[in-house]
């Protein structure tokens, strides 16, 4: 069976964005080592899952990398343009961007799918509303929580829809050259 992989940058205190989606806290300038462990758990996956919100900035952005010769995320931006994406929306029916297909229906019957499916792992990267109804779910089977050096005191939680307690089991713990600290979590 595929894994569910999410990969999220979150400050200490748990958010993902400041209170109006401001991003301006997060570490963008990722060492090598980092980029190193992206590059791997990302080679292990087929499927990326997306928020509309998310999707509305994200598939463009690397969209313009891929095609940038003289940007260094170039490869990063083609591995990103040629995988499969599956928008999530109540209202977005349509999609704009290739390689991209949206996703009305009941999203958890769709993963359990997608998931029971052969192929290689799936990676959701966000955003706040749509991770937290997959960790309400408990539908994620690894957590790469990306831990920011920065607490920000009130913004976006993540964790916001859970409403019961979720134990996980902490699968390791690496402190990269540029201050991040990236925790991996399964469920127990």
């Amino acid at each position: 069976m595929r894994k569910l992989k999410l990969q999220i940058q979150i400050s200490i205190d748990g958010y993902i964005s400041g209170i109006n989606g401001e991003m301006d806290w997060l570490l963008f300038e990722w060492s090598n080592d980092l980029k190193k462990y992206v590059d791997e758990i990302t080679q292990s996956v087929d499927t990326i899952l997306l928020g509309k919100n998310l999707a509305m900035g994200l598939i463009s952005h690397w969209a313009a990398v891929s095609k940038d010769d003289n940007n260094p995320e170039k490869e990063a931006g083609i591995k990103f343009s040629e995988t499969p994406i599956i928008v999530f929306s109540k209202t977005m029916t349509e999609t704009i961007w290739e390689n991209t297909q949206v996703e009305n229906g009941d999203f958890v019957e769709k993963i359990i799918a997608l998931k029971q499916q052969s192929g290689k792992d799936i990676i959701v990267y966000g955003g706040a509303k749509f991770v937290s109804s997959l960790i309400k779910e408990n539908l994620i089977d690894e957590y790469h929580l990306f831990v920011n050096p920065t607490i920000l005191g009130k913004g976006m939680p993540v964790f916001q829809e859970v409403d019961t307690i979720l134990k996980l089991s902490l699968v390791s713990s690496t402190h990269f050259d540029c201050g991040i600290i990236v925790l991996v979590y399964k469920p127990l």
